[in-house]
């Protein structure tokens, strides 16, 4: 058996604010089934310390950047996990990365450099009766881990960096790299140099025994200029050991036949009870209560990456073409009040609720007819692989993950049988408008349509195979090692 440390700012269900909690929450359990055997290590805030009352002290920092610190031990929703308590860093209520104005926490660099830092002192070897094979790195936050790791003196553990959002690199001014504890030679432009700043990503990518993202459309992507963020050199530079695998869902969490957070669970082979969801969806979204209508559900970040704004200008057409829609999400002060308003002025056809709310975040799955993800970019995205888990059909744009995970109801496919959703490019407003116009056509042919659905929930979007594919690159490390 492998023995992984997984590196995490946050994991379901103890911390989550995306898609990382969920992948980081779900993968350890299929990991196991296919050979590898998964600890995981996240900061101790207080969400966290809250849910681990038999937690015990297995290692201690006299000074961990600031302050003492523990490493805590405990099983926790069948999870073994190792927890930084280093209430200096830590020790905040609320979102693990923005204070209560909504921005970054000042100290956002210290807080995971000491959480890199603390993943590497165990994972070679500080606490007794821990050893490990791998230690898997889950972006930025965890990026460090392997950067410590590289200027360890001694044996080390093999190490593996999964870049969930290349946007998101943890880049800080020069004056912070002193403070790391690093040699010199790291703040390179073969290490952590960027620009003349410090970026913990770039530092994790270069260091890295190997690289993985979220879905091989996203690793080919990310080495090109318009979707590197500026790290696509580096990543062409590392192609021979750069990958993409595919995340999964924890299907045992959502499955429509079992889900306790939905009011009518149902089968592929009894989809007629989905029509029940629908109804209560659009009761608790003040939609007309119509069977008829096509309701498209968004659950999602309101952010530019996710095209959203796109969907503001499409609106009056869909509400024209009676297409109702419910909307779930946060983000960008402007889009929330952009749909707030479309609310307001569509009574009945719009409804949206700005927030997060998991249960209803169910509900939308089960419910809607559709779920639509317009995304710019996309490394993998989750909510098209829950919907086609629920029978919702999913509308996506033609990137990343989203372009992985289904196929297009082209005249082939439909013809062949298999299709299971909406592609559309470029991402523009009239290519949008363009693929809810082909969904309400297929809307209005039920066989069709009902194939579709059969076809989307027989998809496998199980963590089975992407786990056996994260086994046999970890074998491949370790057999390129000895």
């Amino acid at each position: 058996m492998i023995r992984v440390l997984t590196v995490a700012s946050e994991i379901f269900p103890l911390i989550k604010t995306g898609g990382l909690g969920d992948v980081v929450g779900a993968l350890p359990r299929a990991l196991g089934a296919a050979g590898a055997s998964t600890t995981t290590i996240v900061p101790g805030y207080p969400a966290v310390l809250d849910q681990l009352p038999d937690a015990v002290a297995v290692h201690h920092f006299t000074d961990l950047f600031g302050g003492p610190a523990d490493v805590l031990r405990c099983t926790a929703a069948s999870l073994d996990l190792l927890v930084v308590d280093a209430p200096h860093l830590y020790a905040r209520a609320g979102n693990p990365y923005l204070g209560a104005d909504g921005l970054e926490w000042p100290d956002n660099g210290i807080r995971f450099a000491g959480l890199g830092a603390a993943a590497a002192a165990v994972g070679t070897g500080s606490v007794p009766g821990l050893a490990f094979d791998i230690v898997h790195a889950h972006d930025w936050q965890a990026a460090m881990a392997v950067v410590y790791l590289r200027f360890h003196d001694g044996a080390r553990p093999g190490t593996v960096v999964t870049v969930h959002n290349l946007a998101f690199q943890g880049r800080y001014p020069a004056s912070l790299f002193p403070r790391l504890g690093l040699p010199d030679s790291a703040f390179s432009l073969n290490g952590m140099e960027y620009h003349g700043d410090v970026n913990f990503l770039k530092g994790g990518l270069s260091y890295a025994d190997r690289i993985t993202t979220v879905s091989p459309t996203y690793a080919r992507e990310i080495t090109g200029v318009e979707n590197g963020m500026g790290l696509d050199g580096l990543l062409r530079y590392r192609a021979g050991v750069l990958s993409g695998i595919m995340n999964g869902i924890d299907d045992t969490v959502w499955n429509p036949a079992t889900d306790p957070l939905i009011p009518a669970r149902y089968a592929r082979a009894r989809l007629g009870k989905r029509a029940a969801n629908k109804a209560v969806l659009q009761r608790r979204m003040g939609l007309d209560e119509s069977p008829n209508a096509l309701l498209v559900g968004v659950v999602s970040r309101l952010t530019s990456q996710k095209g959203l704004d796109m969907l503001l200008d499409r609106l009056d057409d869909l509400a024209a073409d009676g297409i109702q829609l419910v909307l779930l999400g946060s983000g960008e002060p402007e889009l929330e009040q952009a749909f707030v308003s479309a609310a307001e002025w569509h009574l009945g056809a719009v409804g949206c609720v700005i927030g997060y709310d998991e249960a209803l975040a169910h509900l939308i799955q089960a419910g809607s007819d559709a779920l639509l993800a317009p995304s710019r970019f996309e490394p993998c995205g989750l909510t098209q692989l829950y919907a086609l888990r629920y029978g919702s059909i999913p509308v996506v744009s033609r990137v990343g993950g989203l372009a992985d995970s289904v196929i297009d109801a082209n005249e082939a496919a439909l013809a062949a049988g298999v299709a299971t959703g909406i592609q559309f490019w470029p991402a523009t407003p009239e290519a949008l408008g363009d693929a809810l116009h082909r969904l309400l056509s297929l809307w209005r042919d039920r066989p069709a349509w009902e194939q579709m659905q059969r076809n989307a929930m027989a998809a496998d979007v199980s963590w089975r195979g992407p786990a056996s594919r994260y086994v046999a690159l970890y074998r491949s490390l370790l057999a390129d090692r000895s």
